[in-house]
């Protein structure tokens, strides 16, 4: 049989391939041929064929025809089989085919080789495909090499100990001494891999990490001896010594010195050494100064050294190169809830960041420039954020304007300036805001008596300017509608008041009936504004011919508003003025939006404020309660988390049925619009009361749920005033390196209480603890017994939907006592 064609002549060949099929053809060939050799056992050949097939197995050709080969090869006494044979089984065999234990009598053999080129062949195999079985079988092995007094091999055999440790955990024993005497060695090799050995014991078991805080001296004299040293070639990157050790040794510092106030202490001042004295020209310095960072924000350290790392960030935040801005960015977000002052300080380079080309860090010096918004600062930062908004992308608007709302509702200077704020948000981006923002904004008018007058009028002017964005149009119908006999009356004390006729207001309502950009919901605004103008001008006619065109709309919605407002016309013209008249000031039942579904003793109950506007839709109780087939017995009440439905109800539903066979024997009594008196639950008489105590009793976090990487965290607060409802803060977190998607938190309490489930802050948990997810439970216990919760988890994970089920009993006493 002739020789085989060399690799470099296979590469060669397989590149002069003038198409794909041409490609496949030349690899089935070569295939063939190797396929042929392998059957005759021909020895000779046998490398050179092996390390053809993984060129090809790296093109992505299947080659798993030629595993047993590299078993042959390993077996063979010749250097160049074994490296071919070795590559070959790190490439073709994992731990899932049983073919991967033949090797483990070999890579036995090879351990104690009298070579250390072949014991370093046999480490890498082991360190990289060695299955829990094969290091049970071998760990004895590697823990001789530990202790040899070869340094190629102890740092091989160290990294080999760190694949058998995260394998087999049982056996982090075994290497507990050959670990100690690792750091004493000179060799930097030998240093750099013993830290990975330390860090991966510290991080799979307290009490290692616990043993080993007694090297912390030790190690910061490593760290110093690097910072301190002179040139050395042989270690030398960008003039810094060995930065691959020192990022090594400060993430073990890290470790070490979390939640740990000696070993803090003991690490303190190294660290202001690191953050003073590397060198910032260089993408290298700057990586060292990053992990100093996170290892003085992780630890117990002083004050003064964590202001030095935030400034250390601000720096960073004036570098030209990209990445370095984010991970700053990144960082400060971290560190903002904790050292809030600090990073104040660097918020005029903070907001600059927003002008920055790059979506990633917009997107993060957004985020962050929220999170340092307070009531001293709210006007600049509000004007820069707002400015930020009318010149950003249209993939951040959405959440620009809900930052905007949040921050506008918790620190608003004035009522005034708090509503100019929110209008402006609707005229520059209201078909990006929130589904909650146009009752949330109809509340806040409702409730500011005294600015009724110019906030009609600036609606009204807007109206004229732009009637695109939805949200901005349907508010400002409502508030015509409400208000447009003070509009009429030009009568505006806080600006110059403008002159406007019946027929013009009535000429704009009627213009956003008949505009293409009018949505159905809009609509269906717009004419009930017009309904509620027959009982504040004058112009009824008019108003009486608008609605009967509209009797016959091809919308059914449109159609049953026109009809049921004719019917109010005609037949129940005595009740109009006191359906119609001016809604009451309302009570904020959520933050997040105007409707609440709650259950009270197994039944379904609506708590919806009064409004003229379109009513809300509500979600049948049977979707609320899919946790009761789930959770067992008929002794639980279920919650929905709130959300916002999309459809308006009928407008005429709210308070009687206009097309109904009513019988109204003697005089019909006038129908109030003041609500009708609901039971009294979480929030009854909250408007004027701050949400939670300013100073709450001490009671303890807990957590409630810990599994496949998924915490569940419960705070806890009083409600104000009422002393019965326990206010539960979730903070759910994700340690794993993959968000968690579509996540959804449900809860379930016995019939004694009352539990409502406000929305989630988002439905992505966050990987690696970048961030979480937080949303409030309001647990009603007027006969102060012990609190039980069945909580259910879904979410999606590495595209894997994940659904649990948990029951929750150890509340702490104080939270429902």
């Amino acid at each position: 049989m002739p020789a085989p064609i060399r690799l470099r002549e296979l590469i060669r060949t397989i590149r002069t391939a003038r198409t794909q099929a041409e490609e496949r053809e030349m690899i089935q060939k070569e295939c063939a041929a190797i396929r042929s050799s392998f059957r005759e056992e021909d020895n000779t050949y046998r490398c050179r064929n092996v390390a053809k097939l993984l060129y090809m197995h790296m093109l992505g050709y299947p080659a798993h025809f030629g595993q047993l080969e590299c078993l042959k090869l390993i077996a063979s006494q010749k250097f160049t089989d074994k490296r071919i044979g070795y590559l070959g089984a790190m490439l073709l065999l994992d731990e899932r085919q049983d073919v991967h234990l033949l090797m483990t009598n070999c890579i036995k053999n090879d351990l104690n080789h009298s070579t250390q080129y072949v014991q370093g062949l046999a480490l890498c195999t082991l360190g990289c495909m060695g299955s829990s079985e094969m290091c049970r079988d071998l760990a004895g092995e590697v823990e001789k090499l530990l202790k040899t007094s070869n340094s190629y091999l102890r740092k091989k055999a160290a990294l080999c100990a760190v694949h058998v440790i995260r394998k087999v955990p049982e056996l982090m024993e075994m290497f507990l001494p050959a670990t100690k005497n690792l750091l004493s060695e000179k060799n930097h090799g030998v240093l750099h891999t013993s830290v990975v050995l330390l860090t991966e014991m510290c991080e799979r078991s307290p009490d290692m990490l616990s043993h080993f805080r007694k090297l912390v001296p030790q190690l910061v004299r490593i760290l110093k001896n690097l910072i301190m040293s002179g040139y050395s070639p042989e270690h030398d990157v960008s003039g810094i010594s060995d930065p691959f050790l020192q990022v090594r040794i400060l993430r073990l510092l890290r470790i070490l010195g979390r939640s740990d106030d000696d070993s803090s202490e003991a690490m303190n001042d190294i660290l202001a050494q690191v953050a003073t004295n590397t060198e910032t020209s260089k993408n290298v310095g700057n990586a060292i100064l990053y992990e100093t960072v996170l290892t003085i924000m992780d630890i117990k350290s002083e004050s003064g050294l964590r202001v030095l790392a935030i400034n250390i960030l601000g720096r960073f935040l004036l570098n030209n190169d990209k990445n370095i801005r984010y991970v700053a960015l990144t960082s400060l977000l971290k560190t903002v809830q904790t050292d809030h002052n600090a990073v104040q300080r660097h918020r005029s380079t903070i907001v600059d960041c927003l002008k920055d080309l790059d979506v990633s860090i917009k997107r993060r010096a957004m985020e962050l420039s929220f999170a340092l918004v307070n009531g001293n600062n709210i006007r600049g930062m509000m004007k820069e954020l707002l400015y930020f908004l009318d010149s950003c992308d249209p993939e951040f608007k959405a959440d620009c304007a809900s930052g905007v709302f949040l921050a506008a509702e918790k620190y608003a200077p004035s009522k005034r300036w708090h509503i100019d704020t929110i209008m402006r948000v609707l005229t520059t981006a209201g078909s990006y805001v929130r589904d909650d923002s146009v009752p949330n904004l109809i509340q806040l008018i409702t409730n500011s008596v005294e600015m009724h007058t110019y906030t009609v009028q600036r609606l009204y002017k807007a109206l004229l300017d732009d009637i695109s964005q939805q949200p901005l149009v349907q508010v400002s119908s409502w508030c015509i509608g409400e208000y447009g006999d003070l509009l009429v009356s030009g009568q505006c004390e806080e600006e110059e008041p403008i002159q406007v006729t019946e027929d013009e207001v009535l000429d704009v309502l009627e213009g956003l009936l008949l505009s293409n950009l009018s949505t159905p919901v809009t609509r269906g605004y717009s004419l009930t504004a017009i309904m509620k103008l027959s009982t504040r001008l004058s112009s009824v006619n008019r108003i009486k011919k608008v609605v009967s065109v509209y009797g016959c709309s091809i919308d059914v919605e449109l159609q049953q508003r026109a009809v049921e407002y004719n019917a109010l016309f005609k037949k129940y013209d005595h009740m109009r003025p006191a359906l119609l008249e001016r809604m009451p000031i309302m009570e904020k039942t959520a933050s997040n939006g105007p409707t609440e579904i709650v259950q009270t003793n197994g039944e379904t109950e609506l708590s919806v404020p009064d409004m003229k506007h379109p009513p809300l839709v509500t979600q049948p109780a049977n979707q609320a309660n899919d946790l009761l087939d789930l959770l067992g017995g008929n002794d639980v009440v279920t919650v929905i988390p709130t959300t916002l439905p999309t459809k308006p109800a009928s407008a005429g539903g709210e308070l009687l049925d206009l097309l109904g066979d009513l019988s109204l024997s003697g005089g019909p009594a006038p129908v109030s619009s003041v609500p009708v008196s609901q039971p009294s639950f979480l929030l009854d008489g909250l408007s004027s009361q701050p949400l939670f105590n300013d100073i709450t009793a001490a009671i303890p976090p807990m957590t409630a749920y810990n599994k496949n990487g998924l915490k569940i965290e419960f705070t806890f607060e009083r409600a104000n005033p009422n002393p019965n409802i326990a206010v539960i803060t979730i903070h759910a977190t994700n340690t794993t390196e993959a968000e968690m998607t579509e996540f959804v938190f449900q809860a379930a309490v016995p019939k004694t209480f009352q539990l409502q489930l406000l929305s989630p802050s988002s439905n992505v948990v966050p990987a690696l603890n970048q961030g979480s997810i937080t949303q409030i439970i309001r647990v009603l216990n007027p006969q102060k017994q012990q609190l039980r919760m069945r909580v259910k988890l879904t979410y999606t994970h590495k595209g894997v939907p994940v659904q649990d089920l948990a029951e929750v009993n150890n509340f702490p006493p104080q939270s429902w006592q």
